[in-house]
């Protein structure tokens, strides 16, 4: 286990709506992946795999931090969240690999780090076992097969769509600071709130089916990291109740990589330790051009 240093998150973000642009590229099976990118556009590209639900809007809580460290961030929207196609019968994580390289050749990306948030960990982690892998920064991640509360109602015919409509419904009338009371207990600057709100409800936007359909892979699926090319490291809360931190002691342990610690929730690591978590990942750029 490692110790975390924390830095606040009123220290990280800005409004950098300006810094952001939109794609789309079309797959052979004529789907389309939107995404956005932002940061520093001429530094180390980092695929950022949003949560469960979310959405390329993500990457406004980041990209920040991610600009300071010298990162260019690419942040799709998953099938079937955000305005990305749904995805055909069957597909699952192990599917995303050829999705993403379709955007990675469509922004000219040759070698890209990864990070994935909350549900984007397993996704995050398929799509690592490419050669074209430099770095994983897993950060408050589910390990399938889960347990907690999602996976419980994910057992129950059509209960996770009711519930994410009625979130969307309730945080609709009382706005986003009860959608940041799911991943914290902390009180977070406005813009975090803003963006987190912005993020779920782009998630949305064509209904809950993606959520859906990816809560109940992570109760009955495994997570298989053997295909992994590139140092791994998680990011991790000991408070966390969304994504519980035994499964990831477990897994780091089994494969040899660090867990960074912290006394907090599942919004709190993203906040406190993005600085750290972009340093890590460029890590390997700064020693090649110090030589």
């Amino acid at each position: 286990m490692l110790a975390a240093p924390s830095h606040g998150a009123d220290e990280l973000m800005a409004d950098s709506a300006s810094d952001s642009r939109t794609g789309e590229c079309t797959l052979s099976d004529g789907r389309t992946v939107a995404y956005t990118t932002s940061g520093d556009p001429d530094g180390l590209p980092v695929i950022v795999h949003h949560g469960t639900p979310g959405s390329r809007l993500f990457g406004s809580l980041v990209t920040d931090s991610a600009k300071a460290a010298g990162c260019r961030l690419v942040i799709p929207d998953r099938p079937g969240y955000g305005c990305s196609s749904p995805p055909p019968d069957g597909w699952t994580w192990s599917d995303w690999p050829a999705d993403l390289d379709a955007v990675r050749r469509a922004e000219s990306i040759d070698r890209a780090a990864h990070m994935g948030f909350s549900g984007g960990g397993p996704f995050a982690i398929a799509a690592a076992a490419a050669d074209w892998t430099t770095r994983i920064a897993l950060v408050s991640t589910v390990v399938p097969p889960a347990e907690n509360g999602l996976a419980t109602v994910s057992k129950i015919p059509y209960g996770l769509r009711a519930l994410f409509r009625l979130s969307s419904a309730l945080a609709s009338v009382s706005g986003p600071d009860r959608i940041v009371a799911q991943y914290t207990d902390r009180a977070v600057p406005e813009p975090v709130t803003q963006a987190v709100g912005a993020d779920f409800h782009e998630a949305l936007r064509q209904g809950t089916n993606a959520v859906a359909r990816e809560c109940r892979r992570f109760a009955r699926e495994s997570l298989d990291v053997d295909g992994v090319d590139g140092p791994l490291r998680w990011w991790h809360g000991t408070a966390d109740t969304n994504a519980a931190i035994e499964p990831v002691r477990t897994l780091a342990d089994e494969v040899g990589a660090d867990v960074v610690e912290s006394e907090t929730d599942h919004l709190g690591v993203l906040l406190d330790q993005q600085r750290g978590i972009f340093e890590w990942l460029t890590a390997d750029r700064r020693v090649s051009e110090s030589g």
